[in-house]
């Protein structure tokens, strides 16, 4: 007897590469991500600072010698899902508001501020693994302009 399976009518997309815990490996995750994005058609931005933020963080905070970390992207209806799992599972991200004189440390709060969502799944260990996640559905539409100015006017 033969049936029919139900055919999914948004394709599921994904991508995964592993790489060194070294800023080489950052910069390559972030360039490999904008290709990918790219061939998708998706928008580049915000997705490749989000990987960008959470790729350099593997490599600083989650490096552990010999041990690569993993980037995965993947598309889900209109949700697209940047997941970077390291091998430091015993040191979990927490997003604190850096000193006005420090350097570094704002990466969490850049991911947080584009992202829809984001949060740290731990895995088994000693993995962990940073998500973040961009919906794709564009905007409301923008009232059109009137008049000759292309000024917008506000009716009461």
């Amino acid at each position: 007897m033969n049936q029919k399976s139900a055919e999914l009518t948004t394709p599921v997309r994904n991508f995964s590469v592993q790489l060194s815990p070294t800023p080489r490996g950052a910069r390559l995750a972030r360039l490999l991500a904008t290709e990918q994005l790219r061939d998708w058609g998706l928008p580049l931005d915000p997705a490749r600072q989000i990987v960008a933020e959470l790729a350099v963080n593997a490599a600083t905070h989650g490096r552990v010698q010999g041990r690569d970390f993993r980037l995965m992207l993947y598309v889900v209806g209109d949700v697209l899902r940047i997941e970077v799992t390291d091998t430091r599972g015993d040191r979990l991200p927490r997003p604190e508001q850096p000193g006005p004189e420090t350097e570094s440390g704002r990466g969490l709060l850049l991911v947080d501020a584009l992202a829809d969502r984001w949060g740290v799944a731990e895995g088994r260990l000693p993995r962990k693994t940073v998500w973040a996640e961009l919906r794709l559905t564009s905007p409301e539409p923008v009232p059109s302009c009137s008049g000759a100015s292309g000024a917008l006017t506000k009716e009461n």
